[in-house]
Protein backbone atom coordinates (compact mmCIF):
# COMPACT_ATOMS: atom_id res chain seq x y z
CA UNK A 1 0.00 0.00 0.00
CA UNK A 2 0.84 3.93 -1.34
CA UNK A 3 1.13 6.19 1.42
CA UNK A 4 -1.14 8.26 -0.51
CA UNK A 5 -3.92 5.39 -0.49
CA UNK A 6 -6.56 5.56 2.13
CA UNK A 7 -5.48 3.99 5.60
CA UNK A 8 -7.12 4.02 8.98
CA UNK A 9 -3.72 5.93 10.35
CA UNK A 10 -3.45 9.25 9.51
CA UNK A 11 -0.15 9.89 7.29
CA UNK A 12 1.99 12.47 8.01
CA UNK A 13 3.76 14.51 4.50
CA UNK A 14 7.08 15.98 5.53
CA UNK A 15 6.09 19.33 3.47
CA UNK A 16 9.45 20.56 1.76
CA UNK A 17 11.55 17.77 3.97
CA UNK A 18 10.07 19.08 6.82
CA UNK A 19 10.84 22.87 6.04
CA UNK A 20 10.80 23.92 10.44
CA UNK A 21 12.91 21.39 11.25
CA UNK A 22 15.47 20.75 8.58
CA UNK A 23 16.37 23.20 5.15
CA UNK A 24 14.19 22.99 3.13
CA UNK A 25 14.37 20.50 0.47
CA UNK A 26 17.68 19.26 1.11
CA UNK A 27 19.41 16.38 1.06
CA UNK A 28 20.05 16.90 4.92
CA UNK A 29 16.34 17.23 5.40
CA UNK A 30 15.47 14.04 3.37
CA UNK A 31 17.87 11.88 5.12
CA UNK A 32 17.34 13.58 9.04
CA UNK A 33 12.86 12.28 7.90
CA UNK A 34 14.22 9.16 6.98
CA UNK A 35 15.94 8.41 10.10
CA UNK A 36 13.26 10.01 12.08
CA UNK A 37 10.54 6.97 10.52
CA UNK A 38 9.34 9.44 8.11
CA UNK A 39 8.00 7.82 4.85
CA UNK A 40 6.51 10.66 2.49
CA UNK A 41 7.83 13.49 1.34
CA UNK A 42 6.43 16.51 -0.31
CA UNK A 43 8.56 18.01 -2.44
CA UNK A 44 8.60 20.54 -5.60
CA UNK A 45 10.67 20.51 -8.95
CA UNK A 46 11.45 22.95 -12.09
CA UNK A 47 13.41 22.38 -14.76
CA UNK A 48 16.74 23.53 -15.97
CA UNK A 49 17.67 24.99 -19.33
CA UNK A 50 18.38 21.81 -20.24
CA UNK A 51 15.43 20.02 -18.89
CA UNK A 52 16.98 18.38 -15.42
CA UNK A 53 14.00 18.25 -13.05
CA UNK A 54 15.87 20.38 -9.94
CA UNK A 55 14.17 19.79 -6.20
CA UNK A 56 13.20 23.68 -5.28
CA UNK A 57 9.77 25.30 -4.49
CA UNK A 58 11.05 28.28 -5.79
CA UNK A 59 11.82 28.77 -9.56
CA UNK A 60 14.50 31.68 -8.53
CA UNK A 61 17.60 30.42 -6.91
CA UNK A 62 18.12 33.64 -4.20
CA UNK A 63 16.46 32.57 -1.03
CA UNK A 64 17.18 28.40 -0.44
CA UNK A 65 20.68 28.69 -2.61
CA UNK A 66 23.92 31.07 -2.89
CA UNK A 67 22.90 31.74 -6.99
CA UNK A 68 20.50 34.03 -8.04
CA UNK A 69 18.11 33.79 -11.06
CA UNK A 70 15.74 31.78 -12.64
CA UNK A 71 16.49 27.71 -12.35
CA UNK A 72 14.94 27.68 -15.94
CA UNK A 73 17.77 29.98 -17.13
CA UNK A 74 20.58 27.78 -15.94
CA UNK A 75 21.94 24.56 -17.01
CA UNK A 76 22.22 21.33 -14.79
CA UNK A 77 25.80 22.21 -14.56
CA UNK A 78 25.31 25.68 -13.39
CA UNK A 79 22.96 24.63 -10.65
CA UNK A 80 25.37 21.86 -9.75
CA UNK A 81 27.80 23.72 -8.31
CA UNK A 82 25.48 26.08 -5.65
CA UNK A 83 25.23 25.85 -2.04
CA UNK A 84 21.56 25.46 -0.30
CA UNK A 85 21.58 26.14 3.26
CA UNK A 86 22.59 22.91 4.53
CA UNK A 87 25.97 23.30 3.20
CA UNK A 88 25.70 21.20 0.04
CA UNK A 89 24.56 21.28 -3.53
CA UNK A 90 20.93 21.15 -4.94
CA UNK A 91 19.07 17.78 -5.72
CA UNK A 92 17.66 16.27 -8.74
CA UNK A 93 14.57 14.39 -8.56
CA UNK A 94 15.96 11.22 -10.17
CA UNK A 95 19.05 11.60 -7.12
CA UNK A 96 16.57 12.04 -4.43
CA UNK A 97 14.71 8.59 -5.76
CA UNK A 98 17.86 6.64 -6.14
CA UNK A 99 19.02 7.74 -2.75
CA UNK A 100 15.66 7.21 -0.76
CA UNK A 101 14.66 3.64 -2.52
CA UNK A 102 12.69 3.55 1.07
CA UNK A 103 10.47 6.04 1.15
CA UNK A 104 7.39 7.16 -0.95
CA UNK A 105 7.91 10.92 -3.10
CA UNK A 106 4.43 13.38 -3.18
CA UNK A 107 5.98 16.15 -6.16
CA UNK A 108 4.59 19.50 -7.25
CA UNK A 109 5.32 20.20 -10.63
CA UNK A 110 6.02 23.83 -10.58
CA UNK A 111 5.97 25.12 -14.08
CA UNK A 112 4.76 23.67 -17.47
CA UNK A 113 8.70 23.07 -18.34
CA UNK A 114 8.50 20.17 -15.62
CA UNK A 115 5.76 18.67 -17.10
CA UNK A 116 8.02 16.31 -20.53
CA UNK A 117 11.09 16.01 -18.14
CA UNK A 118 8.10 13.91 -15.63
CA UNK A 119 7.03 11.87 -18.26
CA UNK A 120 10.29 10.36 -19.37
CA UNK A 121 11.18 9.97 -15.50
CA UNK A 122 8.04 8.31 -15.11
CA UNK A 123 7.97 6.33 -18.23
CA UNK A 124 11.00 4.13 -16.89
CA UNK A 125 8.39 2.34 -14.44
CA UNK A 126 11.67 2.23 -12.07
CA UNK A 127 10.32 5.23 -9.88
CA UNK A 128 6.02 5.09 -10.70
CA UNK A 129 5.27 2.87 -7.66
CA UNK A 130 6.95 5.65 -4.90
CA UNK A 131 5.76 8.86 -6.58
CA UNK A 132 2.39 11.23 -6.48
CA UNK A 133 2.57 13.67 -8.91
CA UNK A 134 0.61 16.76 -7.72
CA UNK A 135 0.53 20.50 -9.19
CA UNK A 136 -1.82 23.66 -9.10
CA UNK A 137 -2.19 23.33 -12.60
CA UNK A 138 -4.72 20.46 -13.65
CA UNK A 139 -3.83 20.49 -17.14
CA UNK A 140 -0.48 19.53 -16.42
CA UNK A 141 -1.56 16.66 -14.45
CA UNK A 142 -4.00 15.52 -17.69
CA UNK A 143 -0.81 15.10 -19.90
CA UNK A 144 0.69 13.40 -17.31
CA UNK A 145 -2.69 10.78 -17.36
CA UNK A 146 -2.88 10.84 -20.76
CA UNK A 147 0.76 10.01 -21.14
CA UNK A 148 1.09 7.66 -18.35
CA UNK A 149 -2.05 6.12 -17.76
CA UNK A 150 -2.19 4.74 -14.54
CA UNK A 151 0.48 6.99 -12.97
CA UNK A 152 -0.79 8.49 -9.43
CA UNK A 153 -1.73 12.42 -9.41
CA UNK A 154 -3.82 14.22 -6.93
CA UNK A 155 -5.58 17.11 -8.38
CA UNK A 156 -5.18 20.93 -9.17
CA UNK A 157 -7.43 23.75 -8.62
CA UNK A 158 -10.08 23.54 -10.95
CA UNK A 159 -10.98 20.07 -10.00
CA UNK A 160 -10.44 21.06 -5.98
CA UNK A 161 -13.08 23.58 -7.15
CA UNK A 162 -15.65 21.12 -8.74
CA UNK A 163 -15.76 19.25 -5.84
CA UNK A 164 -16.30 22.28 -3.72
CA UNK A 165 -19.27 22.88 -5.91
CA UNK A 166 -20.27 19.14 -6.33
CA UNK A 167 -19.90 19.26 -1.96
CA UNK A 168 -23.18 21.80 -2.04
CA UNK A 169 -25.14 20.14 -4.71
CA UNK A 170 -28.38 18.26 -4.03
CA UNK A 171 -27.29 14.84 -3.86
CA UNK A 172 -27.81 13.18 -7.15
CA UNK A 173 -25.68 15.71 -8.85
CA UNK A 174 -23.37 15.98 -6.28
CA UNK A 175 -22.58 12.63 -7.04
CA UNK A 176 -22.73 12.56 -11.06
CA UNK A 177 -19.83 15.71 -10.79
CA UNK A 178 -17.90 13.71 -8.01
CA UNK A 179 -17.81 11.13 -10.72
CA UNK A 180 -16.70 13.63 -13.86
CA UNK A 181 -13.56 14.50 -10.98
CA UNK A 182 -12.67 10.77 -10.15
CA UNK A 183 -12.81 9.75 -13.94
CA UNK A 184 -9.91 12.15 -14.15
CA UNK A 185 -7.62 9.30 -12.79
CA UNK A 186 -6.91 11.04 -9.34
CA UNK A 187 -5.44 9.06 -6.69
CA UNK A 188 -5.28 10.95 -3.61
CA UNK A 189 -7.06 14.95 -3.17
CA UNK A 190 -4.92 17.59 -1.60
CA UNK A 191 -6.08 20.83 -0.89
CA UNK A 192 -5.85 23.64 1.93
CA UNK A 193 -8.38 24.05 4.76
CA UNK A 194 -8.86 27.73 4.02
CA UNK A 195 -8.79 29.99 0.27
CA UNK A 196 -8.20 33.42 0.80
CA UNK A 197 -9.08 33.48 4.45
CA UNK A 198 -12.34 31.30 3.49
CA UNK A 199 -12.39 27.99 5.31
CA UNK A 200 -13.59 25.66 2.18
CA UNK A 201 -13.42 22.30 3.71
CA UNK A 202 -15.93 21.21 5.76
CA UNK A 203 -17.34 17.98 6.75
CA UNK A 204 -19.60 17.37 3.12
CA UNK A 205 -16.84 17.43 1.47
CA UNK A 206 -14.57 15.19 3.53
CA UNK A 207 -17.59 12.68 3.08
CA UNK A 208 -17.74 13.49 -0.56
CA UNK A 209 -13.67 12.22 -0.98
CA UNK A 210 -14.30 9.35 0.95
CA UNK A 211 -17.10 8.59 -0.98
CA UNK A 212 -15.04 8.42 -4.21
CA UNK A 213 -12.65 5.96 -2.30
CA UNK A 214 -9.53 7.99 -2.31
CA UNK A 215 -7.44 9.95 0.70
CA UNK A 216 -7.83 13.82 1.66
CA UNK A 217 -4.57 15.78 2.28
CA UNK A 218 -4.62 19.24 3.63
CA UNK A 219 -1.81 21.18 3.45
CA UNK A 220 0.25 23.04 4.94
CA UNK A 221 -0.76 22.57 8.79
CA UNK A 222 1.77 23.43 11.18
CA UNK A 223 0.01 24.06 14.41
CA UNK A 224 -1.40 21.36 17.11
CA UNK A 225 -4.68 22.51 17.07
CA UNK A 226 -4.90 22.73 13.60
CA UNK A 227 -3.99 19.43 13.11
CA UNK A 228 -5.74 17.77 15.80
CA UNK A 229 -8.85 19.64 14.66
CA UNK A 230 -8.48 18.36 11.13
CA UNK A 231 -8.08 14.86 12.07
CA UNK A 232 -11.50 15.33 13.92
CA UNK A 233 -12.80 16.19 10.53
CA UNK A 234 -11.53 12.95 8.81
CA UNK A 235 -8.77 13.88 6.88
CA UNK A 236 -6.64 11.56 6.18
CA UNK A 237 -2.78 12.96 5.86
CA UNK A 238 -1.19 16.20 6.98
CA UNK A 239 1.16 17.78 5.35
CA UNK A 240 3.24 19.62 7.28
CA UNK A 241 6.65 21.48 7.90
CA UNK A 242 6.47 20.01 11.34
CA UNK A 243 6.51 16.78 10.61
CA UNK A 244 7.28 15.58 14.54
CA UNK A 245 4.18 17.63 16.13
CA UNK A 246 1.99 15.61 13.73
CA UNK A 247 3.15 12.72 15.06
CA UNK A 248 2.99 13.69 18.53
CA UNK A 249 -0.50 14.81 17.87
CA UNK A 250 -1.55 11.58 16.38
CA UNK A 251 -0.17 9.69 18.75
CA UNK A 252 -2.07 11.66 21.71
CA UNK A 253 -5.11 10.32 20.14
CA UNK A 254 -4.30 6.77 19.55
Amino acid sequence: MRSWERTSTPVILAHRGGADEYPENSLESFEKMRELGFTYIETDTHATADGELVISHDPNLERTTDGCGPIREKTWAEVEMLTDRSGRRPMLLREALDLFPDLDFNVDLKSDATVEPMIELMRSGEYRDRVLIASFEERRLKVLRRAIPGVATSIGTSAVAALLAAARLPHRASQALAARVAATGLQCVQMPETYRGVTILDSRLVALIHGMGVALHVWTVNEALDMARLLDLGVDGLVTDRPSLAREVIALRA
